[in-house]
This record gives structure tokens, C-alpha cells and sequence, in this order.
């Protein structure tokens, strides 16, 4: 079955990707800002955004086919299979976890481009036998490619992003087609590294912020200080908010790493659930976009790079909301587009723009779901 492929767009991008992921990056610095009464992060964001924006005009005018070549995927994963490594060796660690690069006050994080890298190359692996995934081998492989950096994530240690690497393996598994019974054989591997994870893998602190997740009320001051105070902050904004600028939580830090962990709930105690109705509805345009393009695609890997790309921007609001919501443990995930940093803003609008290359330059393409072979020029 051969699908029609996508007509070339005359504009090159799409500004149906491009506004909601614009909108909600000045979301996120409107709720950085302070206005002028205490230090902010508003301003260097606004200048990642900038760099952000370029960085998807680029990428999303130029054709950017070659990332469905194996040696480019390959190449991509090998960088940051070595960046990561070279982390372990080499960086500072910083609040506890060597996870940064710093060059003076430019910081870069290897485990935005490593997502990046895992996507294209699930991609491409699942393109070429996602009709053959009922073979559990195939399952065995892609999972070890996810789970070499998913280790490397974790030895950090960075449970956030650990997560987060497991979820795009298992949301681009179920989107290809895995059998029921081999995802309940996943599970019980799943089961069993959890269990060995908390008796030998976990930190202390990691350990008290699972138990307080349990028990929320049974240290406030510690290690459930920071959940407690998220939940207060979203409570307090009632229907409508207190107004932007006017949220006591975060502007008076009673609410810590308001810019970046827990900007949900910043945002929702001064916008209210009028202002999260809002701020989801633009993330589901967005998520609906990226099905349309997949749904669309000239390729399967184009379908299975942008499917990862939604996989991926939707584990984080997922996880992110939950934390905040105080429905899973605190794990330090951000969320797409509005919290403080430099590479995630980078790697998201990165990836918008290679999934409007994709469609752009997919006339020539064709997707064959029979073969599974790239038969474009």
C-alpha cells in the first residue's frame, strides 16, 4: 500500500509548528520574568529563544533527507554516545549530577542532543522492520541501543531524563506495532529492574523523594518540601490566578526552581485552571500537528522521526504536569518550550525544524509499507 506523497509546501516552514511552539516559549518567560523586582531568567531565555527560533528557519529550509541515511544516524548516535561518556570523565559535577557541560555561563546538557540521536535512530531501525516486530529480537536490539544511553543517563545521575529516554523507547515500540505478550514480558523486566534499581541503583535523596511521593505529608521540610510547595502554588491559583507577576510562590521563592522544574506550577498559580486549559489546549494543537505530518509522511522513517518527536514533547508535559500535580515523584524533568535552558529549547525547535524539512522534501518519496524501503531519489 503506497500512500499519496506530501505536496511541497510553499513557505518554508510551517507556521502551524512554529506559533504554538513560539507562543509557549513567551509563556514560559512571561512567567520568568519578574519585573524588575528580583533577579530573572526571562532575559537569557529570550535570547535562547532567539537562537532557538534560527535554529529551526535553518533546518526547516534547508533538506534535511540525509538524516534517514544510516551512516548519518550512526554518526549522530556515536557523538553522543561519546559526549556522554566523556561527561562521566571530565565534567564538574553540578547540584549533585555531572550532566552539564559549562563554558563559562553557556552550560550544555549532552542528553538533549543523545534524544535526538535515539530518535533517528529508532527511526530509522523500526523503518525497515516494524512489520517484522513481532520478532522479539528486534525488540532486543533497539532496546539495547536505548538502553546503553539510558545507563549512561542514569550513572549521571539524572532520574528525569532517564525516564524520559525509556518512555521514547517504549512509545516508539507501541507505535510499531508490539504484541500484547511481549509487552507484558516487558513489564516484568521492567518490574524487576525497578525493584533492583531501588535496592542498589538509587541515591538517598532519590530514595526520600519516592517516599515522600508515598507520603506527602510525612516530611514537608525535607524532601517533600519542594512537591508540597508546587501543589500550594497550583491550588492558589484558583479559576482565574492571581495575575502575571503576582504569583507569591514562585516571585517570593517559596517555590523552588520555579523557572525551570516547576514552572507549571508557577504558571498555574498566576494564570489559574482557566490559563492551564489554555496552556494544554496549545500543546495538543501542536501534538495534533505533528500526527498530521506523521500520518502524512512521504517515508516511514519521516513517519517514525515525527511520531518520536510527539512521543517525546509528550512525556516531558506529561511528566512534568504530574510532578507538579504532586501525582509522581519529584524527578527534575522540564517541560517543552517554557522551562529555563538554553539545549532543550535548542534541541525542540531543532526538531520541529527537521520534521518540516521531512515534509517538505517528501515529494519525491515514497512510503511503502510492504517493503519498508526508501524508494526516493
Amino acid at each position: 500500500m503506497v500512500s499519496a506523497p506530501l505536496t511541497r509546501s510553499p513557505l518554508f516552514f510551517d507556521w502551524t509548528l512554529f506559533l504554538p511552539a513560539l507562543s509557549l516559549s513567551c509563556l514560559g518567560i512571561l512567567t520568568m520574568s519578574t519585573f524588575g523586582q528580583g533577579a530573572s531568567l526571562a532575559s537569557r531565555q529570550s535570547l535562547w529563544l532567539l537562537i532557538a527560533a534560527v535554529v529551526y528557519l535553518v533546518l526547516a529550509s534547508i533538506d534535511m533527507s540525509f538524516i534517514r541515511r544510516t551512516p548519518a544516524v550512526m554518526a549522530l548516535y556515536a557523538v553522543s554516545f561519546v559526549l556522554l561518556v566523556s561527561l562521566l570523565l571530565f565534567a564538574d559535577p553540578v547540584m549533585g549530577a555531572r550532566a552539564w557541560f559549562s563554558f563559562g555561563p553557556i552550560s550544555f546538557q549532552p542528553a538533549d542532543l543523545a534524544k535526538l540521536a535515539l530518535l533517528a535512530l529508532l527511526a530509522k531501525y523500526l523503518s525497515r522492520r516494524h512489520v517484522e516486530i513481532g520478532d522479539f529480537r528486534h525488540i532486543l536490539v533497539s532496546g539495547a541501543y536505548a538502553l546503553t544511553l539510558t545507563l549512561l543517563i542514569l550513572v549521571e545521575p539524572d532520574m528525569g531524563n532517564a525516564i524520559i529516554f525509556g518512555t521514547i523507547w517504549l512509545g516508539m515500540m507501541l507505535v510499531s506495532g508490539i504484541s500484547k505478550k511481549h509487552l507484558a514480558v516487558l513489564g516484568c523486566i521492567a518490574l524487576v529492574a525497578g525493584s533492583a534499581l531501588w535496592l542498589g541503583g538509587l541515591k538517598p535523596y532519590q530514595r526520600a523523594r519516592i517516599i515522600s511521593f508515598v507520603n506527602p505529608a510525612g516530611d514537608v521540610h525535607g524532601a517533600g518540601y519542594n512537591a508540597y510547595q508546587a501543589k500550594i502554588a497550583v491550588g492558589s491559583g484558583e479559576m482565574f490566578g492571581k495575575g502575571i507577576g503576582h504569583g507569591t510562590q514562585s516571585k517570593l521563592r517559596f517555590l523552588p526552581q520555579y523557572q525551570t522544574d516547576f514552572i507549571f506550577a508557577a504558571f498555574a498559580e498566576e494564570w489559574g485552571f482557566v490559563g492551564i486549559v489554555l496552556l494544554l489546549s496549545v500543546y495538543a494543537l501542536l501534538f495534533t500537528r505533528l500526527a498530521q505530518i506523521a500520518r502524512a509522511a512521504a517515508t516511514n522513517f519521516d513517519a517514525f522521526f515525527t511520531l518520536g518527536v510527539l512521543i517525546l514533547l509528550a512525556a516531558h508535559v506529561a511528566i512534568h504536569t504530574s510532578i507538579n500535580l504532586g501525582l509522581l515523584p519529584v524527578t527534575g524533568t522540564t517541560i517543552p518550550f517554557m522551562s529555563s535552558g538554553g539545549s532543550h529549547l535548542i534541541l525542540e525547535f531543532a526538531a520541529l525544524g527537521i520534521v518540516t524539512s521531512l515534509a517538505r522534501h517528501g515529494r519525491g518519496a515514497t512510503r511503502n509499507l510492504s517493503t519498508n524501503e526508501y524508494l526516493g531519489g
